[in-house]
């Protein structure tokens, strides 16, 4: 069980140390507007409140060697003390003191010690509520194998020097009780203290996280619905382009087209802005058929699919959509084939072309926002998979797979959890 609590112990110090180092090497988060931290009194507070506690402390003590009548020059040395320990306890208990090498902390704990044990010379007994201090700091900088055993020497030495100054075994064992109890307090204090600050800290990783995936949601969007469409466009003012002398009618209907995906483009920036976008794949099938007609690109479909899962209908619909784009852009096919089937709980579309140039090989990978490892994002997403590369009859293959139900989806309102086109 101990292990247990070290382990989880020892994970919270390691992830606080790492958001705080990678903070100061990145350096403040203001300088994006929309990563701005906002202002969090509680980690503030926390330690506000360790600070009254040892403030405390000293004070505690400090009136108690007021009350056994010393003179002003012990006002002053206890004062010293006093100042010295209390700082030295607010430094070992703040939330970045588990992150110091051992030597530091070492050091640390050793000038706390003298601090600590030097003044009983002076004041004996009035002086020992100052020993809680201490053992908080040695269960708090230590790991609690070794902690454990050193705070039971710390308030054993306290209740020793009780008895050797001679005090009753009560007032001894009193002074014990104190330092382990004020001991207990700041060390449960100052993990507190740590935990507050590493929720703030997970706080602002989560923010920053869901930031990071609306802009990638956002850049995959633009990506797998405008790209087609500019390419659309492309091809067919250049097709304008060419009719314009001969078959002004001819030009004049391909306008009308180019129009018509134009506006389609804009009132899909609309719907990206918004985060809402469904498509389906006998949608774009029929419109992709028609802009590879217009390429001069032979089409051979076959859809035997049924009804699809919003979800489902959606990603392969953007599959196809950027399949379609990369041929447009970047092979020389003169007949492509687009197969859509349905068996056993999953759906597959294949999209073969015989434009490969130079017979590369291409993976699926990277996710940032653009591309074939877009697609294998969006469908590992929904716990299908996606496979695109050049077969051995030499034909470009893209192969995507997802199932019937798609996994952690209930409804199409869970298009957003999964950065499908929204």
């Amino acid at each position: 069980m101990n292990g247990e609590v070290d382990h989880a112990v020892d994970t919270a110090d390691a992830h606080c140390c790492a958001v705080s180092a990678r903070r100061r090497k990145e350096g403040p988060a203001s300088a994006d507007p929309l990563l701005a931290p906002t202002v969090m009194p509680a980690p503030r507070t926390a330690r506000a409140i360790t600070a009254f506690a040892l403030c405390s402390l000293g004070a505690i003590a400090f009136m108690n060697v007021y009350w056994t009548g010393a003179t002003s020059g012990q006002y002053a040395v206890c004062l010293a003390f006093a100042l010295a320990a209390i700082g030295v306890s607010f430094l070992i208990t703040s939330p970045k003191a588990p992150c110091w090498p051992v030597s530091h902390r070492w050091l640390a704990l050793g000038v706390q010690a003298a601090a600590t044990h030097l003044p009983f010379a002076f004041f004996g007994f009035s002086w020992g509520s100052m020993g809680g201090p201490l053992a908080g700091a040695v269960l708090y900088l230590l790991p609690m194998r070794a902690a454990a055993p050193v705070f039971g020497v710390i308030v054993s030495a306290q209740v020793g020097m009780g008895l050797i100054a001679g005090h009753s075994l009560l007032r001894t064992i009193y002074l014990g009780l104190v330092t382990a109890y004020i001991g207990m307090f700041l060390y449960a204090l100052a993990r507190l203290t740590s935990l507050v600050v590493w929720l703030d800290a997970s706080r602002a990783e989560r923010a920053y996280a869901a930031v990071t995936r609306e802009r990638l949601r956002f850049a995959r969007d633009l990506h797998d619905l405008l790209g087609y469409s500019l390419s659309a466009i492309t091809l067919k003012a250049e097709l304008v382009h060419r009719l314009l002398p001969d078959r002004p009618e001819r030009a004049g209907e391909e306008v009308g087209d180019v129009l018509t995906v134009a506006r389609q483009a804009l009132a899909d920036v609309r719907l990206v802005a918004s985060g809402y976008r469904d498509l389906t794949v006998e949608s774009e099938m029929a419109s992709g058929t028609s802009i590879l007609a217009t390429a001069e690109v032979r089409t051979l479909t076959t859809v035997d699919c049924g009804p699809l899962h919003p979800v489902v209908d959606t990603v392969l619909a953007t599959v196809l959509r950027e399949g379609i784009t990369n041929i447009l852009r970047h092979s020389t096919a003169r007949e492509v084939g687009i197969t859509v089937t349905r068996y056993d709980g999953t759906v597959r579309l294949t999209l073969v072309n015989d434009g490969v140039r130079g017979g590369a090989t291409v993976e699926a990978t990277g996710t940032r926002g653009s591309g074939l490892g877009n697609l294998r994002h969006r469908l590992e997403s929904i716990g299908g998979s996606f496979r695109a590369g050049v077969g051995a009859d030499g034909r470009f293959v893209l192969r995507a797979q997802a199932p019937v139900d798609p996994v952690g989806v209930r409804s199409a309102d869970d298009h957003l959890s999964l950065g499908v086109p929204s």
